[in-house]
């Protein structure tokens, strides 16, 4: 019988991914993270690397699923979009001395070689870009976003410009630049 919970581990070895990158975590980064000691670790997640991929679970739950969901919220898309951008950008200015994008980080870490990563994240990426396209879909279809772009085109637009504020306020986390570059690309709507 297990004496930890397995989520709040997966969380824990979330945040020192976060900080650390795949290859900088050690396991004994992870230990100290969990405060579950190494044998326990491997009998319930079978490696480091079972061991992130349940933090990417996390990190989908944790941030993924609350975007998706406050895009589903029923206001108008436009005003929707801005307060998703700009909930984003506090995030960003406030994380960005310590913890980086488990996203970002796993996509130039791990998808080139490890084709569950890649899954995962078309999966967590896909469900923002579908409901971006649904939303949009239908603000096209009352008059409120521009039709001269199809509805798929503007969301992946919008799904590349979040990635983009999460790298550009790790480089330089200057709120009034990213808060300009939401208002360009809501701009592209038309």
């Amino acid at each position: 019988m297990r004496e930890f919970d397995t989520d709040a581990a997966a969380e824990a070895a979330m945040g020192a991914f976060r900080r650390k990158g795949y290859e900088g975590t050690s396991v004994q980064d992870l230990v100290d993270a969990t405060g579950i000691g190494r044998g326990s670790l491997y009998a319930a997640f079978g490696s480091k690397e079972g061991l992130y991929h349940a933090a990417l679970r996390c990190y989908r739950e944790r941030y993924m699923v609350p975007l998706v969901e406050a895009l589903q919220g029923g206001a108008p898309a436009r005003e929707l979009i801005r307060d998703v951008m700009i909930d984003m950008v506090d995030q960003v200015i406030e994380e960005s001395k310590r913890e980086a994008c488990l996203i970002i980080s796993a996509t130039m870490e791990r998808v080139p070689h490890d084709p569950e990563v890649a899954a995962q994240l078309r999966e967590t990426i896909s469900s923002l870009e579908d409901t971006l396209t649904e939303l949009i879909g239908e603000a096209q279809a009352n008059g409120g976003i521009a039709a001269d772009r199809t509805a798929r085109d503007l969301a992946r637009y919008l799904v590349m410009t979040m990635q983009g504020l999460r790298v550009m306020g790790a480089i330089q986390g200057d709120r009034k630049s990213l808060t300009a570059a939401v208002e360009v690309a809501l701009g592209c709507l038309g």
